[in-house]
């Protein structure tokens, strides 16, 4: 069902978890092109949780979503528990949690049977400290360079110090969790700024070339693979089509790029 400045569906992957004496009531609000957005829903399918998800137009916030849901305005945005009832008219009774860490941690918590954070004490450490380093040392030089056109250095340093944390083969810390969840978003969507080479980038001559042909080199080749056994997660592939991201950025840089340039 469409509503005027947002879509509802509720999700049709197999999702049916087993949580006794929780309720049953979650509410997605995300969009597609944000990877954070992604990360959670990556999370949710990963726990075959049941959960509906409603996607919000970042151009044109509905007014319900402000005032009820999120008052900052950003996405991802979960309600949890209280009645279920549509995702236009949220219930007061639910709580609303935002910031997409704190919401992977708790989707964590709330399906301990689906492991999405390993059993053992140290590699739960090393899952969180992954966590911790993708948002806190590789997302600012990720956003200085393809939505600040910062130099590609401090971008392929912080690329390369992701690199060095991961084991030889597997994903962060061997088995699937929250940590790949919050990386695999970000790492997909490098190509697709670097193909859509959008003015907002700030990127001058050929850089979004050169930034392409060296990610492709051996430099990064652990990283690479690490990507490429990301994206062969049915999860991720329910959840990310490069060319629908692409459509959907493409207005999005051009409603920053505009708002910038006032």
């Amino acid at each position: 069902m469409r509503s005027k400045r947002g879509v509802r569906c509720s999700s049709s992957r197999p999702l049916e978890a087993e949580t006794s004496g929780m309720p049953e009531q979650i509410t997605l609000y995300a969009a597609y092109i944000s990877p954070f957005a992604q990360a959670v829903d990556l999370a949710l399918l990963q726990a075959q949780a049941k959960y509906t998800r409603y996607e919000i137009d970042l151009k044109n916030k509905p007014d319900w979503y402000l005032a009820q849901v999120n008052p900052v305005g950003k996405v991802p945005t979960i309600a949890y528990g209280g009645p279920i009832v549509l995702p236009e008219q949220p219930s007061p009774e639910s709580v609303k949690l935002r910031e997409s860490r704190v919401i992977l941690e708790f989707i964590a918590d709330l399906f301990p049977e689906a492991h999405l954070l390993p059993k053992d004490p140290i590699l739960r450490a090393k899952a969180r400290f992954f966590l911790d380093f993708v948002h806190t040392k590789f997302i600012p030089p990720w956003v200085g360079h393809f939505r600040l056109g910062h130099p590609a250095e401090p971008f392929f340093a912080a690329l390369e110090e992701l690199q060095a944390l991961l084991p030889s083969s597997g994903f962060a810390v061997g088995e699937w969790s929250i940590a790949d969840a919050a990386a695999a978003p970000v790492l997909a969507r490098m190509e697709v700024f670097l193909e859509l080479n959008h003015p907002l980038s700030g990127w001058s001559g050929d850089e979004a070339r050169r930034v392409l042909d060296t990610l492709k080199t051996s430099r990064f080749a652990r990283i690479n693979q690490y990507l490429n056994d990301l994206m062969e997660q049915p999860s991720f592939k329910a959840t990310f089509d490069k060319t629908k991201v692409m459509v959907g950025l493409k207005p999005w840089f051009d409603h920053l790029y505009l708002r910038g340039q006032k």
